[in-house]
């Protein structure tokens, strides 16, 4: 079978439903995941398509939906989680690192975990540092990597 390619922007609200519960699919159904991301709001913004801002009944109901789905699939959460994401083009630039040197996958799911659960926005401190040490990364040597032109 081919490998599926999962594209996400850790900016995404939805996507963490998916990222929580995508290793135990591909466990399951013995498939191979290749996790592309890429940050979703350099597209937004040159379509003009801010999502949620400003849109207050909106967002309330996009929380409300993550929050059901969230207790089908048995994941914690604790929402409104911080949105948008100050720091969204340095947490998925650190994710396209961690992919090309194998520990993306896993930083992804920290930092998801503790922007939806912990309420730290992904991509900022303490978030950030504590995912990259929770993973055996050193935070300033991914950042410097990270921020780099090759990425």
């Amino acid at each position: 079978m081919k490998p599926i390619d999962f594209f996400f922007s850790i900016g995404s609200t939805y996507t963490f439903l998916t990222v929580m519960r995508l290793p135990a699919f591909a466990r399951t159904h013995d498939v191979t995941i290749n996790w592309r991301p890429f940050n979703v709001r350099t597209i937004l913004v040159e379509q003009n398509n801010i999502p949620f801002a400003g849109k207050p009944v909106k967002a309330a109901y996009m929380w409300r939906d993550i929050e059901r789905r969230a207790e089908r699939y048995g994941l914690t959460v604790q929402l409104p989680a911080p949105y948008p994401l100050e720091k969204l083009p340095l947490a998925n630039q650190v994710a396209l690192l961690g992919m090309q040197e194998g520990w993306g996958q896993a930083y992804v799911i920290a930092t998801y975990r503790r922007w939806f659960q912990d309420g730290q926005p992904a991509g900022s401190d303490p978030n950030l540092s504590e995912s990259l040490k929770e993973i055996g990364q050193d935070p300033a040597r991914v950042v410097e990597a990270a921020t780099s032109s090759a990425i």
